[in-house]
């Protein structure tokens, strides 16, 4: 268990031997200055005031019945009876050691790991990926590594749209350019283009629009001609995606697509199985679900409506379907929705009804991982110059090509091969984190110039923390890796104490998909060591000392470069 956990258990023990209630809480919190140790126990007044107490007479119980003789130096109360923990310098000592010396750095691994199904990504293959895409893909792709970092059975699950009636369309302009013979994969090379160039010829010619209708009828009735030109678009469409995801440095790869037609046949037998359920309503033609819990402003139930008057199925007919499937075939025990927060009331109608329908267990774990909407400075949704939508792989060529000027600023003297590769790492990087170190939940402000700076909470920040340490490295040769290491300074206990914080931010990150606090730690981690290096001469100092601190430093690298990958940033040797 993590430091946090540790205390909790413990400081919660002593509560309850000092006549608090059994399901009494520490409320253990990391303390915001050094005088006040390490971290503080909060949860005395609370317990105290259910106790008819006076807090700091039940916060001197509290201390009489705690052991903590073997991390803590001493624990005080403070102020109307908080408990401040100091802990002991030899026993931060020996955590560090566990860290140095563990592949996960000593992190804990999940004692019931879960089969946990992540839904993320979830282009249409209609389209080539636009900004709206980058953050459901970049915040899943987070929270797939962060959860198989700790022991869960992880299986991402890209709900790519390859079915609809806009595939009629392109079906019948992809089968009069081959029949003209044209070059298609050409044309297909710019998804967009050949998606205006369709919808232009469907809206003007009466002819081709009737084709294209017949084709999303000869499509759904599996066709095999059809199949087989329908089937090309959607490799063509998906190597798109794969080129987005690479240069992303995105996990998802071909195996992880489970697209809309794959629950195709499904969706007769969901009709179905909710009307056997009762839980079907015909209203004006459509079937329909109707739930008390989900009224309107005018106090109305708002219908879940998962077929149409003319037997079409719906999101919700297809999403249903997932689920079932997720639970029977995938057997998960958790399923969490990367998906925009405007999808709020359609995912909570889809996960009650599913619970109704007994399509999941009643324990099983329905998550929306809500996001909030990328703005340009205008602070309207990000958007070209005329208002279109940016195609993400143009948004990350434009990153790598800024980045580019700026390392040729920088640093003139690496060749030209060197410079584009630090380009491409930066770039992508500060793209990604300045997404991720946002609340997914919020809203937040592209801004190129405030991301590829090397100062404050960015990726080339924590970049150039990383790249400085190998650089000291580089300088310090061969150190005794089995030296003592020794706490002695101020600014050595602070970096050690956040370097052991490591597993209490994935703990919340795991729980919560909130990556923004992860790269918060990852922030004040560089933070305190720039604080460190300053203050602690590492080099200079004698040669225990320097060993020593050379172990700090190592650990401070190790974490770093972790962290960093659980967000799917790569770190750099050189800057």
């Amino acid at each position: 268990m993590n430091i946090r956990q540790l205390l909790d258990q413990r400081v919660s023990n002593a509560l309850i031997s000092a006549g608090a209630s059994k399901d009494v809480s520490a409320v253990i919190k990391q303390s915001n200055k050094a005088q006040f140790g390490q971290y503080q126990a909060n949860g005395v007044m609370g317990a105290a005031k259910k106790l008819k107490m006076n807090p700091r007479q039940l916060a001197t119980q509290v201390v009489d019945a705690l052991d903590l003789s073997d991390i803590a130096d001493k624990v005080e109360v403070a102020g109307p009876g908080f408990l401040n923990i100091h802990l002991k310098p030899e026993w931060l000592s020996q955590q560090l050691e566990l860290a140095l010396n563990s592949d996960k750095l000593n992190i804990e691994q999940i004692k019931q790991p879960q089969t946990v199904v992540i839904d993320y990504s979830g282009p249409n293959l209609a389209k080539e990926m636009h900004v709206g895409h980058l953050r459901s893909t970049i915040i899943g792709d987070a929270i797939v590594r962060v959860l198989r970092f700790i022991g869960h059975r992880v299986i991402p699950q890209n709900h790519v749209g390859d079915w609809g009636t806009q595939f009629g369309m392109l079906l019948a302009h992809m089968n009069d350019l081959q029949s003209v013979d044209n070059e298609l994969s050409m044309q297909l090379s710019d998804l967009e283009a050949f998606y205006r160039d369709a919808k232009k010829r469907f809206d003007a010619e009466p002819d081709f629009a009737k084709t294209a209708r017949a084709y999303v009828v000869k499509l759904q009735a599996g066709d095999p001609n059809c199949l087989l030109l329908w089937q090309q678009f959607i490799d063509i469409s998906l190597q798109h995606c794969e080129d987005v995801y690479q240069r992303l440095n995105v996990l998802l790869t071909r195996n992880d697509v489970m697209p809309e037609s794959a629950y195709n046949d499904d969706l007769p037998q969901v009709i179905a199985d909710l009307r056997d359920a009762g839980l079907l309503t015909e209203d004006q033609g459509a079937q329909c679900v109707f739930l008390e819990e989900f009224k309107g402003k005018d106090n109305k139930i708002l219908p879940a409506i998962v077929q149409k008057s003319n037997g079409g199925y719906l999101y919700a007919t297809t999403d249903l379907a997932a689920l079932r499937y997720r639970y029977n075939k995938l057997h998960a025990d958790r399923i969490l929705y990367f998906v925009d927060a405007r999808q709020s009331l359609h995912l909570n109608q889809v996960f009650a009804i599913a619970k109704k329908a007994h399509f999941v267990a009643p324990e099983t774990q329905l998550e929306h991982m809500a996001f909030g909407t990328m703005m340009g400075k205008n602070g309207k949704p990000f958007a070209t110059r005329d208002g279109g939508t940016v195609k993400l792989i143009d948004l990350l060529k434009e990153a790598e090509q800024r980045a580019f000027d700026l390392v040729n600023e920088k640093n003139p003297d690496l060749d030209e091969a060197e410079r584009k590769a630090v380009a491409q790492t930066v770039g992508i990087a500060a793209v990604k984190y300045a997404d991720l170190s946002k609340n997914r939940s919020s809203d937040y402000i592209f801004n190129w110039d405030t991301m590829l700076s090397f100062e404050g909470n960015t990726a080339p920040y924590l970049q150039y923390a990383y790249a400085r340490i190998q650089s000291i490295f580089r300088k310090a040769g061969e150190f005794d890796h089995n030296a003592i290491l020794n706490l002695i300074e101020t600014p050595e206990k602070q970096l050690a104490i956040k370097l052991l914080q490591l597993p209490e931010a994935i703990e919340i990150v795991s729980k919560d998909g909130t990556p923004n606090i992860l790269c918060n730690y990852l922030f004040e981690l560089a933070g305190n060591f720039m604080t460190f290096y300053e203050a602690c001469p590492i080099l200079k100092a004698d040669k225990e000392i320097k060993n020593s601190r050379l172990k700090l430093a190592k650990l401070t690298a190790k974490t770093l470069k972790t962290g960093l990958d659980l967000l799917g940033i790569k770190t750099l040797e050189r800057m």
